[in-house]
């Protein structure tokens, strides 16, 4: 079945070059939205000076070009969206969902670690203040279509969480829905290690009133000592060699039909191949890491 109207994407964060694990999420999500016939859009989510790697970001380009995966229209960076990002803001203030707050790490630390909605009555100016989320549409439980019913730890999900740090900087899920919503995203593809904020972001779509977009959770790819591959653990950067058997190693990894004589193929030809055989169905479903999701019947 194809869906002409898909639209899905790869928004990495320029803190480094591209691993393997990387590689998965992002092969993932282009042989889903080839699959539909659909778009396949690329997002920098350059909103955290502070963890990006001078250079990072045309790196990141370099290689997705480099191992065949080629997007449609323009990569929208996040570094220029901070306007959009203010007029959400402001829009939740006006409704009177989001408020200032003070608290620090260590009071919440101290609270067991979800905040307890202490400032929301406060009437704390924006001096040295977070901005929080007034939770009115608290999310339990979604569906994932790789994985069913996920749940939720229910005070995560009631917690009203930051959308606007107290450094200055936007925080992520203000961002991610904002921009997934502008560009029209209908499906999600992305890492496992992201489970958890999901609640939040579909929370977030509901204030807005903006319809929520399909999700799939990849699994990720694990260290010899069982972390996941990830810039923080120094993962190695994608080989700038032939891609094709790395393209191969990951479409293995995906449960994917994919033979080492694929190797003989352009790599234009063996993506082909690999969209012509991309089944979702196959992909594993075990959550690699530490969330508070669980797939048990409620």
């Amino acid at each position: 079945m194809s869906d002409s109207h898909y639209i899905g994407r790869f928004a990495p964060s320029p803190s480094g070059e591209l691993h393997f694990g990387s590689l998965i999420a992002a092969l993932g999500s282009y042989l889903q939205a080839r699959a539909q016939q659909g778009i396949w859009r690329v997002r920098i989510e350059d909103i955290d000076p502070p963890r990006e790697v001078p250079g990072a970001a045309d790196t990141i380009l370099r290689q997705l070009e480099h191992y065949g995966l080629c997007w449609d229209g323009d990569v929208l960076w996040q570094s220029q969206r901070h306007e959009a990002y203010r007029e959400a803001l402001d829009w939740l203030h006006t409704q009177g969902l989001s408020y200032y707050c003070t608290c620090t790490r260590a009071r919440i630390q101290s609270e067991g670690g979800i905040y307890d909605g202490h400032c929301r009555r406060a009437n704390n100016g924006p001096e040295n203040a977070a901005v929080r989320l007034v939770q009115q549409h608290p999310v339990l439980h979604f569906h994932d279509r790789l994985r069913g019913e996920l749940y939720a730890d229910e005070k995560l999900a009631r917690e009203d969480f930051i959308i606007h740090r107290r450094d200055g900087l936007f925080a992520y899920n203000l961002a991610v829905v904002v921009d997934d919503h502008f560009q029209g995203i209908t499906e999600i593809v992305r890492g496992a290690d992201l489970i958890e904020p999901t609640v939040r972001q579909i929370s977030l779509y509901q204030q807005f009133g903006w319809p929520v977009p399909q999700y799939v959770h990849l699994p990720l790819a694990l260290n010899a000592e069982g972390n996941k591959l990830s810039k923080q653990n120094h993962a190695p950067a994608l080989p700038g060699g032939d891609p094709r058997p790395i393209i191969i190693r990951a479409l293995q990894f995906l449960n994917q039909s994919a033979t080492n004589e694929w190797q003989d193929l352009s790599i234009d030809d063996l993506l082909k191949n690999a969209v012509a055989n991309w089944t979702l169905a196959d992909v594993p479903i075990a959550v690699d890491v530490n969330t508070a999701f669980s797939n048990a019947s409620r």
